[in-house]
């Protein structure tokens, strides 16, 4: 709490929470404690105006966990690694999550914030993977209906199990099964963003450059994780701004301020 404190009084608009393993925070205290009770702490007894949270591996949370968003100073975007769509590499990966798990979890978090956006991490390529188990992955990620991700190509480390495993795909596959997966995210993407053009969203602007007489160009996020430029006539970073959302602007969104 007191690092919480620090970078508010340093002008932080928003503290994000990351760590390896973030979602098992509290497990090695006495009393045991869960991330929420660290959430909560913060958003009780402090002042951000936001609070992010990184990765979460979906096994440390449960439909409860949700209720969180409640609070608005929460920012509704979840990073859950799926990592695979299908149950059998799943299973070769000792993920322990499945389909009906992980679907579950989305669907929860929809439920309490329909506007969250949901963003993943997928692996292609891993020893075993047939073009059937790949097709399964593929169909399950575009159900998910993801705001975004990262895909990796698979690529072995000597000395780990996956490394020995038989069905080792060849490197020029595992290269076209990127491609393929990275589409389907950049498909979701556009379609989560696009569901924003007319609304009016709070955006923190990271960067600004001077145009000169023109004003500035500003470049923000919403709590929701979408990307927003717009121009002002004054140096607004760090702070936060009501943004009309007008347009599309790449894998952006290009938006005018509000008064």
């Amino acid at each position: 709490m007191e690092d919480v404190q620090a970078a508010l009084d340093g002008g932080a608009q928003e503290i994000v929470l990351t760590g390896v393993h973030l979602g098992s925070w509290g497990k090695d205290l006495s009393p045991r404690r869960h991330l929420r009770h660290l959430i909560e702490a913060i958003l009780s007894h402090t002042s951000a105006p936001r609070v992010r949270l990184s990765s979460l591996e979906p096994w440390n949370l449960d439909a409860s966990f949700f209720e969180l968003w409640q609070e608005p100073r929460l920012c509704r975007h979840l990073h859950l690694p799926l990592q695979s769509g299908c149950n059998a590499t799943l299973r070769r990966m000792a993920r322990k999550t499945t389909q009906v798990s992980f679907a579950a979890l989305v669907d929860a978090a929809r439920r309490v914030a329909p506007d969250m956006a949901i963003t993943t991490d997928i692996i292609v390529g891993f020893p075993g993977e047939s073009e059937a188990e790949f097709a399964e992955s593929a169909a399950f990620v575009r159900q998910m209906a993801f705001a975004g991700g990262h895909v990796f190509t698979y690529s072995p480390r000597p000395g780990t199990a996956a490394a020995r495993m038989p069905g080792q795909v060849p490197h020029a596959v595992r290269k076209e099964r990127n491609a393929r997966m990275r589409q389907i995210l950049a498909d979701s993407g556009a379609r989560y963003r696009s569901r924003f053009i007319g609304h009016t969203r709070e955006v923190l602007w990271e960067s600004a450059v001077a145009l000169g007489p023109a004003g500035w160009t500003l470049s923000g996020l919403t709590d929701n994780y979408l990307r927003v430029h717009a121009q002002a006539p004054q140096d607004l970073w760090n702070r936060l701004s009501r943004v009309r959302i007008t347009a599309e602007d790449g894998s952006a969104l290009r938006g005018v301020l509000v008064e």
